[in-house]
């Protein structure tokens, strides 16, 4: 069965892992809605729906490893490497950058493909394709299941694909509105209170 983006924007909202506030994303940027996808992740039933539908489109690719960005990627690749027959790995942050860490390591030629769960600026998914590429590994692709940038961020040739796309407004902290109203601001994982959308 194929996941619809409507059927998606209902898991989000069943889980409330769509939220509405004023949130400071991994980018750096402000924002009234953020996407917590750890909160349908957690299901796993749910999250072998929207993983099916992320790896039935990389299919034909024939990735031999996925690669998900830490925290939110991580059970993304592991589902979606786990339905391609794949190996499944992760980057993390070390000193400012993404890095393969706990002995995981790609070799010249390998076929590769990146997974996030949601993708703002894509920055750091950028961080990844130079780690790939300097290992000569081969991308076939980029999956995500949120791009809340609507279409607009690009990797260049490299193929992308979403399950939602959305243009939500972003802000710099400078011009952000919300800051100028005095909302308190939630970082991804802080402990203030959450609310519903």
């Amino acid at each position: 069965m194929r996941v619809e983006r409507d059927r998606l924007l209902h898991i989000f909202r069943q889980t409330n892992a769509l939220l509405r506030g004023h949130y400071e994303l991994s980018s750096g940027l402000h924002s009234g809605h953020y996407f917590q996808c750890a909160l349908f992740l957690q299901h796993p039933h749910l999250a072998a729906q929207v993983c099916r539908e992320l790896a039935r489109r990389f299919r034909r690719a024939r990735p031999q490893t996925v690669i998900g960005l830490a925290v939110g990627g991580i059970v993304v690749a592991f589902e979606v490497a786990r339905l391609l027959k794949a190996r499944a790995i992760f980057t993390e942050r070390s000193r400012d950058r993404m890095d393969l860490r706990r002995g995981f390591a790609l070799t010249r030629g390998e076929r590769v493909l990146i997974v996030e769960d949601v993708i703002t600026t894509g920055d750091s998914v950028r961080e990844v394709m130079t780690l790939c590429r300097r290992t000569k590994t081969h991308l076939v692709g980029v999956g995500t299941i949120v791009d809340r940038s609507g279409g607009r961020t690009r990797f260049g040739r490299l193929r992308l694909e979403s399950l939602v796309s959305l243009r939500m407004e972003n802000f710099r902290p400078a011009q952000c509105p919300l800051c100028k109203e005095g909302w308190p601001i939630t970082k991804p994982g802080s402990r203030s209170p959450l609310s519903v959308l």
